[in-house]
């Protein structure tokens, strides 16, 4: 090992500084547990009493996806593929407006506590446990990525035992989620942001002093073809192109920001619609200020490294050890900040998993619990949605023992979100903008788009990619003092980017492999949804979907849109609607009250309903 890159290790003030962002984080649950009499109804519990503003709500959405996977995975990622990644930018754009536009109106004005609600409404029950069950999944599968992702990280820098980290972000997070509810959860991201907005201008700012400038950093970048923005190769199979982050990104994101109920649970939990769609607008601000961070790590990642990189020469075991290992490098004399960076990976995951956590507990009472415990109390109903904050914070750690075996992180996030959320994303796409979509063409659709986004996800993890898909750019060593096999190697190009335990090797190359199992993952959401689309309409429009008579409440409507500039004309829009109490769970939300929808007698029971 080079001897004058000896990192530094954890010492009593980064403990010190770490413990601190978790007692802080704990405090917050116990506070909302008791503030303001405490969570008396489900309805407090799950959606804050529906009295969330867009500031606080929008740093919520920020942070809840913006989790260790994209501390650790995105600066990784620029390291290896460089900097093209930085076009989700854009892409984010696209998602924010789609999902204010399209899904918000509709999701708001029925006044809804899970997403999968609106299923039952527009189509039927079964097709609304069909998407609560693939919610479910989904949900758990991604958190266990989210929970062992910073776990390695500590593992790796700190020596701090694995699965004792594990543990102990399941069960903080399970404790102020389930003490203080969606508040706790919403206050809880806002401290975080800050502590992972922190943690990277740590880095950066360091970086920028090691490395004798930000033009430095740049100049690296560039002699390293780390800067290449623009590939705009058609090609499906590139696994980053201009297009695939534009077209897949926007796929994949949206069945995040749209239809997901982590985050739908938060915008539609504001006083009146429009702090929900600010709060969405916001939090487009935030999502920018952190891509902004962590490409501009992953490029202070290349130039400290660039000529011995940590991975090739095993000095990491893990593509996303990589900041950590830059974290205890260049701030090994400043006591307190590498802990300040663990505690910003940290915050990723304490975020998104307590988001998680709380949306499966309302998914499962609302769902599964209520329409067949009808005659459960309010006050029961609370006891049982924190009675599924634990047992879902107990299946997440669970599920962090089988993302161990998952390879590559960010790259396997996404991919969950694409195979399941891109089925999800078309079927509520089927509800919302086709209005003869019937439930036997919506159950069709779902059924091809998570057939074949699964059989393309699950073929991808099988046989990765061959490098000349994935295009990762060399790495080299000829810098490091590498002594003990006489050679030093200059690049990595070929190492292949999965590092699955699935992967099945020494294989010889189909046709299918090659083309269909190497399409990029971004498109897996892209092809779900589309799939689902299509079928859903033909199956629909060959099953008389164009005589069915549809409340127009279910659709997006001109209104929706148009409703954007009422509030240039009405000053007493929202100020109209006080006279309903807060019992009847809603503030600004006429829709929001305690009766039981039901498929058969919704139309006569949510007449009340309008914006």
């Amino acid at each position: 090992m080079d001897a004058s890159r000896d990192i530094g290790s954890f010492v009593v003030w980064d403990y010190v500084v770490f413990a601190g962002m978790l007692l802080i984080s704990a405090a917050i649950g116990i506070y909302y547990a008791f503030a303001g009499g405490g969570q008396k109804t489900s309805k407090d519990f799950l959606m804050g009493g529906r009295s969330m503003t867009a500031v606080p709500v929008a740093l919520s959405l920020t942070a809840s996806f913006m989790s260790a996977v994209t501390v650790l995975g995105t600066p990784a990622e620029v390291y290896r593929f460089g900097a093209m990644f930085s076009i989700f930018g854009i892409t984010y754009f696209f998602v924010v407006v789609i999902s204010a536009e399209v899904f918000l109106p509709v999701f708001y004005r029925l006044g809804i506590t899970s997403t999968y609600e609106y299923l039952e409404l527009r189509f039927n029950r079964f097709i609304r446990l069909c998407g609560t069950v693939l919610f479910i999944v989904q949900t758990i599968l991604y958190t266990g990525i989210v929970i062992y992702a910073p776990a390695l990280a500590l593992n790796q820098v700190t020596g701090f035992d694995l699965w004792g980290a594990v543990v102990a972000t399941g069960v903080v997070c399970t404790f102020y989620c389930t003490l203080g509810g969606l508040k706790a959860v919403v206050w809880t991201d806002v401290f975080q942001v800050g502590i992972m907005v922190a943690g990277f201008a740590s880095v950066i700012i360091q970086s920028a002093i090691t490395q004798g400038g930000i033009n430095t950093i740049l100049s690296d970048a560039s002699k390293g073809g780390r800067l290449n923005f623009w590939n705009f190769n058609p090609n499906p199979l590139q696994r980053h192109t201009f297009w695939t982050i534009i077209i897949g990104g926007t796929f994949t994101w949206t069945t995040i920001y749209g239809v997901n109920q982590s985050q739908v649970q938060r915008y539609i939990s504001c006083k009146n619609r429009c702090h929900a769609k600010l709060s969405l607008y916001v939090n487009l601000v935030g999502l920018w200020v952190i891509l902004t961070c962590s490409v501009f790590c992953g490029l202070a990642l290349y130039s400290r490294y660039h000529d011995c990189d940590p991975w090739t020469s095993k000095k990491v075991s893990e593509i996303d050890q990589l900041m950590p290992y830059l974290v205890l490098d260049i701030l090994k004399n400043y006591p307190g900040v590498p802990g300040l960076f663990v505690a910003c990976a940290y915050s990723g995951t304490l975020s998104t998993v307590s988001s998680s956590i709380n949306a499966l507990a309302a998914v499962t009472v609302e769902d599964l619990i209520k329409p067949h415990f009808k005659s459960l109390s309010e006050k029961s109903l609370s006891w049982v949605s924190q009675g599924m904050s634990v047992l879902y914070g107990a299946l997440c750690i669970g599920m962090a023992a089988v993302a161990s075996l998952m390879g590559a992180l960010l790259q396997a996030a996404l991919s969950i979100f694409g195979m399941v959320g891109g089925p999800l994303l078309g079927l509520f796409s089927l509800g919302i903008l086709v209005p003869f979509a019937n439930s036997i063409g919506a159950f069709a659709g779902l059924l091809a788009g998570f057939a074949i986004s699964l059989w393309v996800g699950i073929g991808a993890q099988l046989y990765p990619p061959l490098p000349e898909r994935t295009l990762p750019l060399s790495l080299h060593i000829h810098g490091c003092n590498i002594t003990h096999n006489g050679s030093a190697w200059t690049s990595t190009t070929e190492m292949p980017f999965s590092t699955s335990a699935f992967q099945i090797h020494d294989v010889e190359r189909t046709p299918l492999m090659d083309n269909w199992y190497s399409l990029s993952y971004l498109y897996f959401s892209t092809i779900g949804t589309l799939v689902t689309l299509l079928v859903g309409i033909l199956i629909s429009l060959s099953t008389g979907g164009r005589k069915q008579n549809l409340d127009p409440r279910f659709l997006l409507t001109k209104h929706d849109f148009l409703s954007n500039f009422d509030v240039f004309k009405k000053k007493n829009h929202v100020l109209s609607y006080k006279s309903h109490p807060v019992e009847d769970g809603g503030i600004d939300n006429p829709a929001f009250n305690h009766i039981e929808l039901n498929s058969t007698g919704h139309s006569g029971k949510t007449n009340g309903t309008r914006l």
